[in-house]
């Protein structure tokens, strides 16, 4: 019989090893063992029940910024891959943003707040329409799909793209507004920070953002077959989470062999102005993700997961 202390006998020294490439000297992982063993381990025994013969399942994980939705979905592909040897692809929705150009161009003719890469309305939908599209044919065929590369804030060269040789078992598709649903229009109204009444006072940029929730995304977002949703407290929370995350991917960068013109790593102005942009739908999403959610993954004050509840 299959347990929790079989399969985690098995995966410990390939998920301590990814774990351990995330530290930094200043930053280390605490309750490693209570995160595999009493909630991601679970989760995934949750997910492979759910796996189907003929299609992939699409695994949905949302959360707000600097959550560790990319560790998390890690593991747990990991995980899924190690011990219940399932097929996994694990995308981010942050690999289909349009290009810088492309951004720019959509700011020029729709709003300027439009060229800050986020928020609904800057991914390349037709990409993620062809991606599910693709990778759950019945004549699956080769395929590669795109990469995006947020120290430069574009699009990857397609040299670097991610190559899909097979189906999946189970495809892990995360990020920041993965199932994200609109808000009413009365909603939309009153300006709910600095910048939406600086910016935005027409609503021109909210508006136009919640009707590619209610149309494009919407479409999108039924694609998913389970949602899995980190829960925090506030918003206050993921904006100092941010601004760790942003100190990582400088640490991460510095060292390779990039164009030091081009690398486009935040100040903390700049992370507190373009975190702005995501307060609007993550702060909706607090109250309406939990309700189309599968599993809530609540996480304490200190960015670790403290509980996990099955809907």
């Amino acid at each position: 019989m299959q347990s929790v202390k079989e399969c985690f006998s098995a995966v410990k020294k390939d998920c301590f090893k990814f774990i351990k490439l995330q530290e930094t000297k200043k930053e280390k992982f605490k309750n490693k063992d209570k995160m595999i063993k009493s909630f991601l381990i679970p989760i995934c025994f949750w997910i492979s029940k759910k796996t189907k013969k003929k299609s992939p399942l699409v695994v949905g994980l949302s959360g707000g910024q600097g959550t560790g939705k990319t560790t998390i979905s890690s593991i747990i592909a990991l995980i899924l891959k190690k011990y219940f040897k399932l097929k996994v692809f694990k995308i981010s929705i942050d690999d289909f943003y349009k290009t810088n150009k492309e951004r720019i161009e959509l700011s020029n003719k729709i709003h300027p707040l439009l060229k800050i890469r986020g928020v609904p309305g800057t991914h390349d939908t037709y990409s993620m329409f062809s991606f599910f599209k693709k990778i759950k044919s019945k004549n699956f065929k080769n395929f590669s799909t795109p990469k995006f590369d947020k120290s430069i804030d574009d699009r990857c060269n397609k040299k670097l793209w991610y190559k899909i040789k097979s189906k999946p078992n189970v495809i892990v598709f995360e990020g920041w507004c993965v199932g994200a649903r609109h808000q009413k229009n009365f909603e939309l109204k009153k300006p709910l920070n600095l910048t939406e009444r600086s910016y935005d006072a027409s609503q021109v940029w909210r508006k136009y953002v919640n009707t590619q929730l209610k149309k494009r995304y919407k479409k999108l977002f039924n694609q998913i077959d389970c949602l899995l949703y980190l829960k925090v407290r506030n918003f206050s929370l993921l904006r100092n989470w941010r601004l760790k995350q942003e100190k990582k991917l400088l640490l991460k960068n510095k060292n390779k062999n990039k164009n030091k013109k081009k690398l486009k790593i935040m100040n903390k102005k700049e992370i507190i102005n373009f975190m702005a942009t995501y307060q609007r739908l993550t702060q909706h999403m607090f109250k309406d993700t939990p309700k189309i959610s599968s599993i809530i993954i609540n996480l304490n004050n200190k960015q670790k997961i403290e509980k996990i509840k099955f809907n």
